[in-house]
C-alpha cells in the first residue's frame, strides 16, 4: 500500500523508491521501453538502436571537493548511457533557478558542465530555463537527458540476461567517496578530510573495456543506494544469489571512519564514478588488467561472485569470518546527495 504523502525516503534509491516507481509511475506509464527499469531505455530507430535516459540533480551544497552540481549533472547522465553499453552523444540541460542565486556561481556551474561535456565527448544541444521566486526553491536544480548510440551486441548488457553462476563481480575503485564528501561539505560535522567526490564520466573507460574484451555480462553505476542497491536489484532481477567478500571491497580509511562515526554503511553510500560489472570468469583477468591501466580503474577489484545458492539474495562474507545479508536501504540515509 502506497504512502499518502511523499517522504524523503521515496528518493533514496531504496525500497520506498522502488515501490513508488512500481506502484505509481509504472502503473500509469507502462510500456516496453520503460518496463525493463534499466538506467537507459533501449529504443529502436529505423534499423539502429538508441539509448535514452534522463536524470535530475538537487545536490546540497552546489559545490563540493571534486565537483559541483554542473559536473555531476553531466557525469550522471553520461554514465547512465555508458553502463547501458551506449556511446553518449547528446545531452539536454534544464535549469530551475531560485531568484537570488549568484550569477558568478551560475556561470561557474555552466562552465563546469561545458568542461565535463567536452571531456566526455558529448554536446549539450538543447535546454530550458525557469526561475522561481526566492524561498520557492533551493538555489538551483538541474535536469539532464541524454541520447547515445548502441551496437546491437551491447543492447542487453543492462539486463544481464547472459549472467550465470560462477561469473565474478568487479568494481573500478573505492566506494562511498561521493556521499561522504558531500556530507562533510555541508559543514555539519567539520571533519578534517582530504576526501574528494569520485564524480566523473565513465564512458571512455567503459568503451575501452567493451572494445577489448567479450567478457562483460552486466553493468550498472552505483549511485543512490550505493553498491548495495546495485547488487540487491540485480540479484532480484536475475534470480541468482550473490556473494560479496568484505575484505576485497575497496573502501578508503577516511570513508570507513566517517561512516562508523555517523552510523552509515559504506555499501549504502552514494558514488558518482563507480561501475559494477559482472564478468565471465575466464575473462576476469583480462578485464581487470584493462581497468587497472586506466586512471578511473587503478583500484579495481574482484569483490564477489554469482551463485546458485540463496536465490535473489546478497550475502556479505565479513572480515571477521562471519556473514550477513545485504538489503536495500529502507529509508533515506543521505538526502540531496546527487
Amino acid at each position: 500500500m502506497m504512502a499518502k504523502t511523499i517522504r524523503l525516503h521515496h528518493g533514496s534509491g531504496g525500497l520506498l523508491m522502488q515501490e513508488l516507481i512500481r506502484d505509481l509511475f509504472l502503473r500509469y506509464f507502462d510500456n516496453p521501453g520503460l518496463r525493463s527499469l534499466t538506467d537507459s531505455a533501449i529504443l529502436p530507430l529505423n534499423s539502429a538502436q538508441i539509448a535514452f535516459t534522463t536524470d535530475s540533480f538537487v545536490v546540497d551544497p552546489l559545490f563540493f571537493p571534486g565537483g559541483d552540481i554542473g559536473k555531476l549533472a553531466v557525469c550522471g547522465t553520461v554514465n547512465d548511457l555508458a553502463v547501458s553499453g551506449a556511446v553518449p552523444l547528446f545531452l539536454s540541460a534544464a535549469f530551475i533557478i531560485e531568484e537570488g542565486l549568484s550569477m558568478d556561481d551560475l556561470e561557474t556551474i555552466v562552465k563546469s558542465m561545458a568542461k565535463e561535456a567536452s571531456k566526455a565527448g558529448v554536446s549539450i544541444v538543447t535546454g530550458d530555463t525557469k526561475v522561481v521566486p526566492k524561498g520557492k526553491g533551493d538555489k538551483l536544480f538541474i535536469n539532464t537527458a541524454g541520447i547515445g548510440k548502441i551496437e546491437k551486441k551491447y543492447a542487453g548488457i543492462s539486463h544481464g540476461l547472459k549472467t550465470k553462476p560462477g561469473d565474478l563481480v568487479l568494481i573500478n575503485g573505492t566506494i562511498g567517496d561521493h556521499g561522504m564528501t558531500v556530507m562533510n561539505a555541508r559543514g555539519n560535522f567539520h571533519f578534517s578530510s582530504s576526501l574528494e567526490s569520485d564524480c566523473g564520466s565513465l564512458n571512455k573507460f567503459i568503451q575501452k573495456i567493451l572494445h577489448n574484451s567479450e567478457g562483460v555480462r552486466f553493468m550498472r553505476d552505483a549511485t543512490r543506494g550505493g553498491l548495495a542497491a546495485v547488487l540487491c536489484e540485480f540479484a532480484e532481477k536475475s534470480g541468482y544469489g550473490i556473494e560479496i567478500d568484505e575484505r576485497t571491497v575497496p573502501v578508503k580509511e577516511e570513508v570507513n571512519g566517517m561512516c562508523e562515526l555517523l552510523g552509515f554503511d559504506p555499501l549504502h553510500v552514494a558514488n558518482e564514478g563507480k561501475v559494477v560489472m559482472v564478468v565471465e570468469k575466464k575473462y576476469v583477468e583480462e578485464v581487470l588488467c584493462i581497468m587497472k591501466r586506466q586512471n578511473q580503474g587503478k583500484k579495481s577489484a574482484v569483490i564477489g561472485r554469482i551463485v546458485e545458492d540463496h536465490k535473489k539474495k546478497v550475502k556479505l562474507r565479513t572480515v571477521s569470518g562471519g556473514s550477513r545479508w545485504i538489503d536495500l536501504p529502507a529509508g533515506e540515509q543521505l538526502p540531496r546527495i546527487c
